[in-house]
């Protein structure tokens, strides 16, 4: 096997000399005679087809000795939607070197999440991606300070070591060695001015493929939004986050972003206790944005079908909302169950009050931390506020996450954490699927007995014959749902 792993290479090559947008992230093209590496829609003229190799992963390019080309920023792509579509154990891997875990606990703490040995977890990425893991990391720190030189007015050895490199030196060498470039370089070549909301706050632009939904996805943060955790507003949502180091707090500004450019930005404003969590922050808000989403893929097929054609073509780059912690989204899916939306709220509020954390954070109305699954796991069932089966099944859902029974990093494989839920009382079909939709951000996940879902189809005279909407059920399902959002306020005009 070749380092760039099973891509074929004719059908790269057509790609790149269509400069489909649809390509970008899936794979990078190498062109040995400049040493850079681009997207597949780079707008620079098309290299011949024996002076290229093309790679899975940028951090392959980068091991290969390719540096990111300075007109297309190919290292600012969203990760390929393959991954999550396969979800194999390369993707899985990937999930957790994004959220910073080898800076965290080494090769060894990734190896024993993904359920191999380090040695043959090593093997497997480079025949699979054309790195190791350790090359992998490398490159997550490279991308994170990037963004923060371009997008934050952060001092330089405030972003060497909020992206995760151990020395400014390391810092130094790395970015001249990827980009061409010191960081200094970068920052002045960027022309991008922060633009610096509020006092304190780090002002991030997060990567997405467009077109992308936002208000949409706004619409439905808030409307499920927890009291304590969770505030939306006019145009925002924030949250608190319970991170590696400290807590946390993100307000995230959504708005449409529509097609045409690729890729668009979704502006961030992070608090953070400790600059060390600036990566796994963004890269968990990158997943409740759903941003390595292929909007292009989904809406081609969705768009086709005759029951879902209209929604989708009303609604293009439709989200599924994700997660910034999978722990958090079980619970409160058993919170909700068989109950509405505004009783779940009102629920979650409360067992937050009682039993989450409190912290400070400069947003009004932002006063917890979600109780985690080891605070959970001691509560006496009877004592919560929900009938008492459903107590039970809350309790020993977060006594098997607390133990490990459960994993929800999106480490394990999908159909082992699905088994695992199941087997636990109280938790049935529609809560596994549900999780697996939102905590593991399975892209192909249909809730046929959900009422809701039953209603629109029957209102609108289709089927729930989801068979035809693969890999893509869970946008379908969002589009169904999205028929019965309330909306949120606009911005106001400035």
């Amino acid at each position: 096997m070749t380092p760039t792993g099973h891509l074929d290479t004719d059908a790269c090559y057509r790609a790149v000399q269509s400069r489909d947008r649809r390509f970008d992230g899936v794979f990078y093209t190498a062109v040995r005679t400049t040493g850079i590496y681009c997207r597949p829609s780079c707008p620079a003229r098309t290299p011949s087809a024996v002076n290229v190799t093309f790679h899975a992963t940028a951090a392959s390019a980068h091991a290969a000795g390719y540096r990111a080309c300075k007109r297309c920023l190919p290292d600012a792509t969203p990760g390929s939607p393959e991954w999550d579509v396969a979800a194999d154990v390369a993707g899985r891997a990937m999930r957790l070197i994004a959220d910073g875990l080898v800076d965290r606990e080494g090769v060894e703490g990734l190896a024993r999440r993904v359920g191999y040995t380090p040695r043959h977890l090593g093997r497997l990425l480079t025949q699979e991606l054309g790195a190791t893991p350790l090359a992998l990391a490398r490159a997550r720190r490279a991308q994170s300070a990037r963004v923060l030189i371009e997008t934050t007015d952060l001092p330089l050895t405030d972003v060497a070591f909020a992206a995760g490199f151990a020395s400014v030196r390391q810092f130094n060498d790395t970015l001249r060695e990827i980009y061409a470039a010191s960081p200094t370089e970068l920052r002045r070549r960027s022309g991008a001015r922060p633009h610096g909301r509020s006092a304190g706050a780090v002002t991030m632009r997060l990567a997405v493929r467009t077109p992308f939904a936002g208000r949409r996805l706004l619409d439905f943060l808030a409307f499920h939004v927890v009291p304590g955790v969770e505030v939306a507003g006019p145009g925002w949502y924030a949250r608190t986050l319970d991170l590696p180091h400290g807590a946390g707090t993100v307000r995230l500004w959504l708005a449409d972003l529509p097609a045409g450019g690729g890729t668009g930005f979704v502006e961030a404003e992070f608090w953070l206790e400790d600059l060390r969590d600036t990566a796994a922050a963004s890269e968990r808000v990158r997943r409740l944005l759903d941003a390595d989403c292929d909007p292009g893929a989904v809406d081609e097929q969705l768009g086709a079908d005759p029951v879902l054609g209209d929604l989708v073509r009303a609604t293009p780059g439709l989200r599924v909302p994700g997660q910034v912690d999978g722990d958090e989204t079980a619970v409160r899916t058993v919170i909700g169950q068989q109950v509405s939306v505004t009783g779940a709220r009102t629920v979650g509020g409360r067992i937050v009050t009682e039993h989450g954390p409190r912290v400070d954070t400069p947003i009004p109305g932002l006063t917890h931390l979600f109780p985690d699954a080891t605070t959970l796991a001691a509560v006496e069932p009877a004592s919560l506020p929900m009938p008492r089966a459903r107590g039970r099944a809350l309790v020993g859902l977060a006594t098997a996450l607390d133990d490990g029974t459960v994993v929800l990093d999106r480490g394990p494989d999908r159909d082992d954490v699905r088994q695992a839920l199941l087997a636990l009382p109280g938790i049935g079909p529609w809560t596994a699927d549900y999780v697996a939709m939102r905590a593991l951000g399975h892209p192909d996940v249909f809730l046929p007995t959900d009422l809701a879902v039953r209603r629109v189809l029957e209102r609108m005279g289709g089927s729930a014959d989801s068979e035809r909407w693969r890999p893509w059920r869970s946008y379908a399902l969002m589009h169904l749902w999205n028929t019965l959002m309330p909306d949120t306020p606009e911005p106001e005009e400035n």
